[in-house]
């Protein structure tokens, strides 16, 4: 299958290297960058000669989070369509953190909105020194609804309540502490950091790696179909509403917010 805004391969041991490929968009998750990504995902979860999976990003930012054509575009449609248009997210990291394989998180750069859900659903995650991280949606008047539910999932609600609902940039340091990260490691030790996690999956049998895996979610308690349809609902209402309206107007003008004031 061929892929414009992935990459997808999968060397001699069975480790799958699932690439965001869109680098001169800082990986910005567009329409068809998320079509690709489920692709791969339902595809990766069908095949038995893949151990490991490790999802890893071009460039120097991880994902900036929602395409801004793709945000356009959705102002313009009607309210139904715009909330099956948003919806995708919330269907790639279900994609995503369904696959049976230990996923691991190359996370080279910085990542806001969906590129901290994109985080959110691995395993583990290994972030570099000096990135950053940070739920922007609500500057923009709208909510981090679709990651909503596998953020809190990854860092529960104690800790998301610390970055959640304020915007705030964070680095990673303050990622590690927050359970957004695994480790922190300089750039230049990131491949032995992320060969030192896939290694010893290759010692164990496939099979029982992903039963294990499966029982860890039945007993933490998975994602419901329930609480993403209740994320996306969210979202749909907060469209709707005149914030958002002034919020991408600001941001597309590149001007503040009402709410903002004279603030950057």
């Amino acid at each position: 299958m061929t892929h414009e805004f992935i990459r997808l391969g999968t060397d001699p041991r069975g480790v799958a290297t699932l690439t965001l490929a869109r680098s001169e968009k800082h990986n910005a998750l567009s329409a068809e960058m998320m079509t690709e990504l489920q692709q791969a995902a339902e595809r990766l979860a069908a095949d038995d000669t893949v151990r490991v999976v490790v999802l890893a990003a071009d460039g120097p930012t991880f994902c900036a989070g929602g395409d801004l054509r793709w945000m356009k575009a959705q102002r313009e449609m009607d309210a139904a369509t715009r909330k099956t248009e948003s919806a995708r997210i919330a269907h790639v990291l279900g994609a995503l953190a369904s696959l049976p394989q230990p996923l691991i998180g190359r996370i080279q750069g910085n990542a806001f909105g969906g590129g901290v859900g994109l985080a959110s659903v691995c395993d583990v995650a290994i972030g570099v020194e000096g990135l950053k991280m940070g739920f922007t949606e609500t500057r923009l008047g709208l909510i981090p609804a679709n990651i909503g539910p596998y953020v809190v999932a990854r860092m529960g609600a104690a800790r998301a309540r610390q970055v959640f609902m304020s915007a705030r940039i964070f680095e990673a340091e303050e990622a590690l502490r927050l359970d957004l990260l695994t480790r922190v490691v300089p750039l230049g030790a990131l491949d032995e950091a992320v060969e030192a996690e896939v290694a010893p999956y290759l010692a164990c049998a496939p099979g029982a790696v992903a039963d294990a895996k499966r029982l860890l979610n039945d007993l933490a308690g998975r994602v419901t179909e329930a609480q993403v349809e209740h994320a996306v609902e969210a979202l749909a209402r907060r469209w709707e509403t005149e914030e958002a309206a002034e919020g991408l107007s600001a941001f597309f003008d590149k001007r503040p917010a009402s709410w903002a004031g004279g603030s950057a």
